[in-house]
């Protein structure tokens, strides 16, 4: 019975709302009918400025990482492949607690950030390395969307070539990483082809 509340926990901290929250309690709106409409990081930053921006990143990273830590409580009572499997069901119910969120109509985020906080608990290194391509793509084009969806991608690559991952359950996990996040970015292919996708403005290109 442990592990299915365990499951259950891992969606309800998914399912907190930061940035509908953070904009209806303290600037009075809901940040999902401002600016992409969508109810994370990137529209906080965009619609809220910096500082709301930030805390709404930071805690959604959170929310993914204390769900997956929750797994440490059998730490020392499963193999690790078990114990793996376990990280990856929190992890999966976290992030669709996020994009689902109960406490906000089922109306969420894309779960990039809560995603990236749960997979730093299962793979540091490998996400480490697939935030460094984040960054990179960031600071090369300015596009969070782009960013975020080539870190998805490399995750995989990072996880096999690099750290030679012999786990399947990490492999099927690294590739519908991949897959989700092409899935949920697939407005913002269209806008990036029809070159209307907004820029991030925190980040001031150099005249």
């Amino acid at each position: 019975m442990a592990i299915p509340v365990l499951i259950l926990l891992a969606y309800i901290l998914g399912s907190i709302p930061t940035s509908v929250w953070i904009g209806k309690y303290f600037y009075g709106i809901d940040i999902r009918e401002h600016g992409s409409g969508n109810a994370g990081a990137t529209n906080t930053f965009r619609v809220l400025g910096k500082k709301p921006g930030t805390l709404v990143l930071l805690i959604d990273i959170l929310k993914g990482s204390a769900a997956v830590s929750m797994s440490y409580l059998f730490e020392n009572t499963l193999p690790t492949q078990e114990f793996v499997d376990i990280e990856i069901g929190l992890a999966i119910s976290s992030v669709f607690g996020h994009i689902f969120p109960i406490f906000a109509g089922f109306r969420g985020g894309k779960g990039v950030a809560t995603l990236m906080g749960a997979t730093l608990i299962i793979t540091p290194i490998s996400c480490a390395l697939a935030l460094v391509v984040f960054l990179l793509v960031l600071f090369t084009t300015q596009y969070v969307s782009l960013s975020s969806m080539s870190a998805g991608v490399s995750y995989p690559i990072i996880l096999h070539l690099i750290m030679n991952n012999q786990q399947t359950t990490l492999t099927v996990y690294s590739i519908l990483i991949a897959i989700l996040l092409i899935i949920t970015h697939r407005k913002n292919i269209r806008r990036l082809l029809n070159k209307t996708e907004s820029q991030v403005k925190f980040i001031k290109a150099k005249t």
